[in-house]
C-alpha cells in the first residue's frame, strides 16, 4: 500500500493508472473466451492489494486505485485481463474519506454486498475504515450507498479491514495503531453487531515481534508492520490468519501466519499461534520481490484453493504502481496447515484453476 510513507505516496497515487473505467453493468470476462489450460503471471500490469470474492459462478476482483472503487468481473480468473474495470463508487472531492482509498474488499453478507475500504482527507494520520452497501444482485451497478465509518470505541488509525464469520458470529480484522503515533502497525479483531457496526472493544492479535516482521522500520520515522489480515479456512475447517509483514517499501515484504486453536474463540490472542517464519517471501533469484497483501479463492469446481497477491518484478520498486496481481495454487500439508510454496516467476506457465 501507500500507507507507510505518506509524504512520498501522493506522487505514487497519481502514477497509479489502472485503465479506463465506466459505470454500469459489464459482461464478465471469460464467457466467450477460447479455452486454454494454462496462464502466466502477472494477471494485470498493475493492481496493488488484490482481493477476490466468488458468487454464483462469477469472480469479482478489486484493487487499490487510490481515487475510487473499481470492480472487475470474470468467470475465469486466469483471464482477468479481459475484464473491463467498472467504477462503482467515487468519493466526494473533500472530506474525511475523500482521499487515499486503500485496499477495498467486497463481501456478500445477508443477501447484500458490502465494500470495506480505508480512506482519509489527504493526511495519512487520519486514515479510518469505511463501508458501502448495495442491495442489488449485481454489484456492478452504481447503487452503492455510503454507510459510514466502521470504528471501535478507540477510533484510532485503521486500514486493511476484512470480515469473516465464525460460529455464526461476524468479526472484523484490521491493521491499526495502538495510540495516535505511527510507531507500529498491529492487527486487531472485534465482533460486529452488523456489517457496518463494530460491537465492543478491539483485541490485539498480532504485533511485529520477529526480525523478518520489522524490516524497514526506523525509530521515530518508519513503523514496524503487521497489516493486510486475511482469513483462510482449511478443508477440515481450521482457521488461519495470513497477514503481511515488514514495510511494503522494502523487498522484505512477506506473508506471516497465525493459527487458531481448534474450536477456540478468535477474540483471545492466546488462542492464536504465530508461526516464527514467513510462509511466503521474496524469491530474488527468479525476480519476485515483496509478495504480500493477499486474498484467497476457490477454483470454479471448488476442489482447489488459490492465493492472489501482489509483487514487484525488480528490487527497490516499493509500494507504487509496479505491484502487479499474481495467483497460484495452495496445497495442504498432512497436519492440515497450508503450503504456499514459493512465488512463481513472471511468465511461467501455470495450469488454470480446475473447472475453468
Amino acid at each position: 500500500m501507500f500507507k507507510k510513507l505518506p509524504g512520498i505516496f501522493t506522487a505514487a497515487i497519481c502514477l497509479l493508472s489502472l485503465g479506463v473505467s465506466s459505470k454500469g453493468n459489464a459482461q464478465p470476462a471469460g464467457l466467450q473466451a477460447a479455452r486454454t489450460d494454462s496462464f502466466v503471471n502477472p494477471l494485470l500490469v498493475t493492481g496493488p492489494d488484490p482481493w477476490v470474492v466468488q458468487h454464483k459462478g462469477t469472480y469479482y476482483f478489486c484493487r487499490t486505485t487510490g481515487r475510487n472503487i473499481q470492480l472487475l468481473a470474470t468467470t475465469r480468473m486466469s483471464r482477468l485481463a479481459e475484464a473491463k474495470p467498472v467504477t462503482v463508487w467515487t468519493p466526494p472531492d473533500t472530506g474525511t474519506y475523500a482521499k487515499e482509498l486503500w485496499a477495498p474488499e467486497m463481501h456478500y453478507i445477508n443477501h447484500k454486498w458490502y465494500i470495506y475500504f480505508a480512506a482519509d482527507d489527504g493526511d495519512n494520520n487520519h486514515h479510518r475504515m469505511y463501508v458501502l452497501e448495495n442491495a442489488d444482485a449485481d454489484p456492478l451497478t452504481n447503487h452503492w450507498v455510503f454507510k459510514g465509518k466502521v470504528a471501535d470505541p478507540t477510533n484510532k488509525w485503521a486500514i486493511d479491514g476484512t470480515v469473516f464469520t465464525y460460529k455464526k458470529q461476524l468479526y472484523m480484522l484490521w491493521a491499526g495503531w495502538q495510540g495516535d503515533m505511527n510507531v507500529q502497525q498491529n492487527i486487531y479483531i472485534a465482533k460486529m453487531k452488523n456489517p457496518w457496526t463494530i460491537q465492543g472493544e478491539r483485541v490485539l492479535l498480532s504485533s511485529p515481534v520477529y526480525d523478518w516482521e520489522k524490516k524497514g522500520s526506523v525509530k521515530d520515522a518508519l513503523p514496524a508492520v503487521n497489516e493486510g489480515p486475511e482469513i483462510l479456512k482449511s478443508p477440515q475447517g481450521r482457521i488461519f490468519l495470513v497477514y503481511s509483514a515488514s514495510g511494503c517499501w522494502t523487498d522484505h515484504y512477506s506473508l506471516g501466519m497465525l493459527s487458531l486453536k481448534k474450536g477456540a474463540s478468535p477474540m483471545k490472542a492466546d488462542n492464536w499461534i504465530k508461526k516464527d517464519q514467513p510462509v511466503f517471501a521474496s524469491a530474488p533469484e527468479i525476480g519476485v520481490f515483496a509478495p504480500g497483501h493477499n486474498g484467497f479463492f476457490k477454483s470454479p469446481d471448488g476442489k482447489q484453493d488459490w492465493i492472489i497477491y501482489h509483487a514487484n518484478d525488480k528490487a527497490g520498486q516499493g509500494c507504487g504502481r509496479f505491484r502487479s496481481p499474481r495467483m497460484q495454487q495452495i496445497f495442504w500439508n498432512k497436519d492440515g496447515t497450508p503450503d504456499f510454496g514459493k512465488p512463481v516467476a513472471a511468465g511461467t506457465k501455470l495450469a488454470v484453476p480446475s473447472g475453468e
